[in-house]
């Protein structure tokens, strides 16, 4: 059998590797590190985690935890390491990374089924199964090739800008309705009316809210063509009124008035269970978004799916580049993997690693794929970044809001969420994984 070729030994190419490789599969594992480094990597190992040791939540109140318990029942190489190696971090899953990356390492370079070839990867082969799975901070040089891939298609390689998503069904609807402006058209908009004095509050805390910090590897290009919130706040207290929180056209049926703003909100997703906050685009901190945008009563509550974010990043216009299996549409030999897909997040970009190899082994042993339910969390992820409805389409985490809600009315948001799991884990134990 001819080796499937991995590119990038980070989370989902070492995860892919090891799916391929443990289902015999040979495997050519293409990594530049240690010849040519990244601005943001500094060990040779593989899978290095370099914002955080934190894989995030370990419960299965949560989503990513959902997606943790897939994974190990799936295999992966990831999960294993990082659960030998986890240090105290309550309900958290965290790591020494060093060891964690060093384990990984000495596991794939150990097995026999892999082979390492080390250097920077500048043009993609032109036959054969290939897996990139590059990440954010992809070479120029590849970047190029992989853009050649798709002309003129959305291929992104900039300073990211997205607005926060929050779960629709944390919308105060007692303090919002639905709209179109003008009433034009279908009421698509879900519209967050302020006061004046309401909005003066929520404008003096955005005008002096904390900004995140910019990494070494970005600059000030982070602002160019796509103004952040906070800085159109900053040029004056009616900016917002005369830009993303214009009122005009937009009647309170409550008052049959005109509102002295409307922050409005948009359907991210087909099933209108996402929805983004029109014109937000930030630079703020996380826990300021939370804290300032709660001042908006409709979104006093509001659960967050994503927060804003204006960095560098280079993905996919997956939607209309990618299948559910993250092949590319048209050219099946060549797949993707991680963060380039618009993952966004450790586990996640392992996810998308473990079941893209897990669907090439298949194929390449003449069988059927697996396709993963929406109710599973690497099912609802795949089948995300692959949805030619999304709009506007920017990374994200796994959450709840992208698994179909449970047919049944269960009490609490936690134990929402841990029937959310049960019911994955249950459909999870229908498919062979084998």
């Amino acid at each position: 059998m001819e080796a499937v070729i991995v590119i990038g030994a980070g989370l989902a190419g070492s995860e892919a590797a090891w799916q391929l490789a443990r289902r015999g599969v040979p495997v050519r594992l293409m990594e530049m590190k240690p010849e040519k480094m990244s601005p943001a990597h500094h060990s040779p190992d593989f899978a290095e985690l370099v914002c955080s040791n934190s894989l995030r939540s370990d419960q299965m109140e949560n989503a990513v935890g959902l997606l943790k318990e897939e994974l190990r029942r799936c295999g992966s190489l990831i999960m294993a390491c990082a659960d030998g190696h986890r240090v105290e971090a309550g309900g958290a899953l965290a790591v020494d990374r060093h060891a964690f990356a060093r384990a990984v390492t000495e596991r794939l370079r150990a097995h026999p089924n892999i082979t390492v070839e080390e250097g920077e990867v500048t043009a993609i082969p032109r036959s054969g199964n290939v897996l990139i799975a590059t990440g954010p901070l992809t070479s120029q040089a590849l970047s190029d090739e992989i853009a050649g891939l798709f002309p003129g298609s959305r291929y992104l390689n900039f300073f990211d800008a997205a607005a926060p998503l929050v779960t629709f069904e944390s919308v105060d609807m007692d303090s919002a309705w639905f709209a179109s402006r003008y009433d034009r058209g279908t009421p698509d908009y879900v519209n967050c009316p302020l006061s004046e004095e309401e909005y003066d509050a929520f404008w003096r805390e955005l005008t002096c809210a904390q900004e995140a910090e910019v990494h070494g590897f970005e600059d000030s290009g982070v602002f160019e063509g796509c103004m952040p919130v906070e800085v159109m706040a900053r040029r004056g207290r009616d900016t917002l009124r005369y830009g993303p929180l214009k009122p005009v056209g937009l009647k309170d049926p409550k008052t049959g008035r005109e509102p002295f703003a409307v922050v409005q909100l948009r359907k991210d997703n087909a099933q209108g269970s996402i929805y983004n906050l029109v014109g937000f685009q930030t630079h703020l901190k996380w826990p300021e978004q939370r804290r300032v945008f709660s001042l908006i009563p409709a979104l006093k509550n509001a659960e967050y799916v994503r927060y804003g974010v204006m960095h560098r990043n280079t993905f996919l216009d997956s939607p209309r580049l990618l299948d559910r299996y993250y092949r590319v549409r048209g050219q099946e030999r060549l797949m993707f993997a991680g963060q380039i897909t618009g993952v966004e997040g450790y586990v996640e970009s392992t996810a998308s690693g473990c079941l893209a190899a897990m669907e090439l082994s298949r194929r390449l042993e003449g069988k059927p794929p697996i396709d993963f339910p929406r109710e599973t969390a690497m099912g609802a992820m795949a089948l995300y970044i692959s949805d030619p409805s999304v709009v506007n389409f920017q990374p994200m985490n796994v959450n709840f809001g992208l698994i179909p809600p449970l047919e049944y009315r269960v009490k609490g948001k936690r134990n929402k969420n841990a029937a959310l799991s049960q019911r994955a884990l249950e459909k999870l134990g229908e498919l062979d994984l084998a």
